[in-house]
């Protein structure tokens, strides 16, 4: 039950009292919304679970079950998903103590938050720079260190350092948790204004996003280029999942309940396949209108396309409609493994980075081949998961003193794992 549901019925409808009780308690009841405090959403841990697999096997080089993760078969992939649904958990965990205990408090624990990203962050490049230096130095394939982009830290590792202490220096597959760092930075910022409102806010994301695009506006890196994930477009969709929490999704619930709704969602999921079945199958690229591919393409990555971005919508909107919150299948042992890594997504992310390139290691080294391939992805996968229920069991048992002194305001966990 929302703040707005708990004054609806307090006083006779239709009478004059109840007008005015209803036009003072509006004004006092907040822009910002958000459910009783029960169960986890579930259905966010189940998803980003699978978010974080599929980024660990599209890290990998190319093998089958490259073949079973979302970019092959539309414009958007697994980004587009874990920045959604931190968004979303961000939003509901801190939206919620800006609401009960004010923005300070509110904006010291989101710093606190970055914080724990920021230093997993130098954790992860200080182990992962000395897992491909180790590996090009006694294997004696000096590539390795060209492959993941670290031959300027070996020119010139003080300046290289310190770059990355500022987030401009990054290796290959490094690139989400700086972004992610960026947009919980932003998050006081954008949870004060969903306070006062929130449709606003999310107009002036859009805003933001149109003009990053209409001038080229981006983030420079170390020593040249930009972020591969613009921050300055990413924010939509980090800003858009923070308004379905705070109340959007459910102001959403007649559109996304409509058949014209699951018609369009289909169509434009069908009409993507088809376009990226061009790209694998020569032989069909003649069908596609010249007119077409040259609005369409590129289709940007780095600025968040908005063709990547409705492709989610899209996703989005048919995983509401067939999968419900109350679905006996997220209780499924079967499920469980994926549910887990997403309660626990800055470990396991941080461990799928360095599993990645432990596999292309192997890969390159021993071989090559489908099984081998088939392999390695199904090993890190096993790996992630056993982890996962480690770091569950430690705090479900060994910790078990600090989690009855947890507030019940939710934890870190749902605002982006760890």
């Amino acid at each position: 039950m929302t703040i707005a549901d708990q004054v609806t019925g307090s006083t006779i409808a239709g009478t004059a009292d109840a007008k005015s009780a209803g036009r003072s308690l509006r004004a006092a009841a907040p822009a910002m919304t958000l459910p009783a405090i029960g169960e986890r959403e579930l259905r966010l841990d189940l998803f980003r679970g699978l978010a974080l697999w599929l980024i660990f096997i599209d890290h990998l080089p190319p093998s089958l079950l490259t073949w079973f993760t979302i970019r092959n078969y539309g414009f958007s992939d697994a980004t587009e998903i874990f920045i959604f649904i931190s968004g979303y958990t961000a939003a509901f965990v801190y939206g919620r103590a800006m609401l009960e205990s004010g923005v300070v408090i509110a904006t010291a624990r989101i710093l606190r938050r970055v914080w724990q990203i920021y230093v997993a962050h130098v954790f992860l490049f200080t182990i992962f720079l000395a897992e491909i230096s180790y590996v090009a130095t006694s294997f004696e394939n000096p590539l390795y260190t060209e492959e993941m982009g670290i031959m300027d830290f070996l020119k010139q590792p003080d300046v290289t350092i310190v770059q990355a202490l500022l987030l401009r220096f990054r290796p290959v597959n490094m690139d989400v948790l700086p972004l992610y760092i960026v947009l919980m930075l932003a998050l006081p910022l954008i949870l004060w204004s969903m306070k006062w409102k929130p449709d606003v806010t999310l107009g002036l994301s859009v805003v933001l996003y149109a003009v990053t695009w209409e001038y080229d506006l981006y983030f420079s890196a170390y020593p040249n280029g930009f972020w591969a994930f613009n921050p300055l477009a990413w924010q939509l969709l980090f800003v858009f999942g923070a308004w379905c929490a705070l109340g959007g999704a459910r102001r959403m619930s007649r559109i996304l309940a409509s058949p014209v709704t699951m018609w369009i969602s289909i169509a434009y999921l069908v009409a993507a396949f088809y376009v990226t079945l061009t790209w694998y199958v020569p032989q069909l690229s003649h069908l596609m209108p010249k007119r077409l591919e040259q609005w369409m393409y590129p289709i940007d990555k780095t600025d968040l396309d908005v063709l990547r971005f409705t492709h989610f919508l899209a996703l989005a909107a048919l995983t509401v409609r067939f999968l419900p919150r109350d679905w006996p299948g997220l209780r499924s042992p079967w499920l469980r493994p994926l549910i887990l890594c997403g309660q626990h997504s800055l470990e396991i992310f941080c461990l799928g980075i360095f599993l990645a390139f432990a596999g292309h290691f192997v890969l390159a080294e021993v071989s090559g081949g489908p099984v081998m391939h088939a392999l390695i992805s199904l090993s890190g996968i096993l790996i992630m998961w056993a982890v996962a229920w480690v770091i569950s069991w430690y705090k479900r048992v060994a910790d078990k003193s600090g989690s009855k002194t947890k507030s019940a305001i939710g934890s870190a966990d749902m605002a982006g794992g760890g």
